[in-house]
């Protein structure tokens, strides 16, 4: 019997996800905080964004909320 494993969601760091807006890396962190874009901690705590979610508000699209 095989199990299938979802494929891995792409994640981006702040510093990627600055980049592609030209924005500061804070920014990226302050628009997690209120909401602009969902983040995922990693176990050593950093933030990881979902790159779908990413390019989907730089294309200027609201990306769905997805909860984990």
């Amino acid at each position: 019997m095989s199990s299938r494993t979802p494929e891995a969601e792409a994640l981006l760091t702040p510093a990627e996800v600055a980049s592609m807006f030209r924005v500061d890396p804070k920014t990226v962190t302050r628009w997690a905080k209120s909401g602009k874009l969902t983040s995922i901690r990693t176990l050593g705590g950093h933030r990881r964004y979902r790159e779908a979610e990413v390019r989907s508000l730089l294309a200027g699209i609201p990306a769905p909320r997805t909860t984990t």
